[in-house]
């Protein structure tokens, strides 16, 4: 059973950062894709970032390129996203996901506020 487990959420000030974590079980992490997800209050999901199952390969949503960075640790079975330079709109709840599997994990709430 694929489980997923967002954490490292919280409130920052603008220009701030966090880093958020995705503990990943119930599958081969080291075989699949991984994803991050955000969805803003009254917005759809939208993709964030992606990354190859060995790490090699990373793509970002416009609106966070040279801000964010995905990375996974394949012997903890992890996935992060860094975020540096948060801004207001980056306010949303985080979610993971794994490529080919439909489950989502609880997400994780980002408020950038001052």
């Amino acid at each position: 059973q694929v489980q997923l487990v967002e954490s490292g959420g919280g409130l920052v000030q603008p220009g701030g950062s966090l880093r958020l974590s995705c503990a990943a079980s119930g599958f081969t992490f080291s075989s699949y894709a991984m994803s991050w997800y955000r969805q803003a209050p009254g917005k759809e999901r939208e993709l964030v970032a992606t990354i190859s199952n060995y790490g090699g390969t990373t793509t970002y949503a416009d609106s966070v390129k040279g801000r964010f960075t995905i990375s996974i640790n394949n012997v903890k079975n992890t996935m992060y996203l860094q975020m540096n330079n948060l801004k207001p709109e980056d306010t949303a709840v985080y979610y993971c996901k794994a490529s080919r599997f439909p489950s989502w994990g609880q997400g994780t709430q980002v408020t950038v506020s001052s």
